[in-house]
């Protein structure tokens, strides 16, 4: 207790954050937990049915394992190149000027920042003679006719790969940034004297353990891009894209949730989806923990 009253200032402060926290995340995800066991349609009164609703998910959706798939392929692409761009173009604009490095800060963040980003990249994939792809290959003498980059299943899933790279030097890049702006050149230094010889050598043991809770935070920001993904590919390739092509776990969550209503069964999905971060994130933990080492 004296201990409790000692540190009431700090409790009072941290109390807005763990009062949202708690009613609009730690709540929901237990009520998404709860209700992934019930048939609920927000009509009639939820009724139990178990693990009825896993079962059907993993046994009996092929569309869901279409999802998983993509999610997967999706994330193991985007998230650890995204990851590592974020780092390499940060510490590189790091070593700048710092007007030099505000402005290119601006530059890389900017994409992330868009509202209509969409709008460019559905005219370079334009699948006419018009769009920017198109028209350059057509050009080259690479192709002979258009090709529909957005409505041929097997390009959908790269081309919104691609736009999430593009998109990905968000939270996670700024970051870094400040991270790399917070380590003590008397490290540096010192590390020099204890015989580091090279930048190499000054990254791996003085640098990256330096700023292990920013390469955690990026972590989290990357693997939760990466895993949720939705928006890039309705606006890219339709919902439903073709044959399924750009479906991923969000997607067939929003499919359930928000249009068939069926919130037992999109509570299944959500808790699937999460159970997959969080066990990304622990993995991804384990290994960060090991950075200069």
């Amino acid at each position: 207790m004296k201990e409790l009253k000692r540190g009431k200032h700090y409790y009072i402060l941290m109390a807005p954050y763990f009062i949202i926290f708690t009613l609009f995340t730690l709540i929901p995800v237990v009520v998404s937990f709860v209700l992934s066991f019930f048939h609920f349609n927000m009509l009639e009164l939820p009724s139990f049915v178990g693990w009825d609703n896993y079962s059907r998910l993993f046994l009996n959706d092929d569309i869901f394992m279409i999802a998983l798939k993509n999610t997967f392929v999706f994330a193991v692409i985007t998230g650890p190149v995204s990851y590592i761009a974020c780092f390499l173009f940060a510490w590189i604009i790091n070593e700048l000027s710092p007007k030099v490095r505000a402005f290119m800060t601006l530059v890389f963040y900017a994409p992330s920042l868009s509202g209509n980003v969409f709008f460019i990249w559905l005219i370079i994939f334009s699948g006419d003679s018009y769009g920017y792809l198109n028209g350059f290959l057509m050009s080259a003498g690479f192709i002979l006719e258009p090709i529909q980059w957005l409505r041929d299943e097997q390009y959908i899933l790269w081309v919104v790969i691609i736009v999430q790279l593009w998109l990905s030097l968000g939270t996670a890049f700024l970051a870094f940034i400040a991270g790399l702006q917070t380590i003590d050149r008397s490290l540096i230094e010192a590390g020099a004297v204890d015989g580091i010889k090279n930048r190499w050598q000054e990254l791996w043991f003085i640098t990256l353990p330096s700023m292990k809770p920013q390469l955690l935070f990026g972590a989290v920001m990357q693997i939760t891009m990466a895993f949720a993904v939705a928006d890039i590919s309705i606006a890219l390739a339709g919902f439903p894209s073709v044959n399924y092509a750009a479906h991923t776990v969000v997607t067939h969550l929003m499919d359930y949730g928000s249009i068939r209503f069926e919130m037992g069964y999109a509570s299944a999905i959500a808790t699937v989806l999460f159970a997959i971060m969080v066990g990304t994130n622990l993995v991804t933990q384990k290994v960060l923990r090991k950075v200069g080492e």
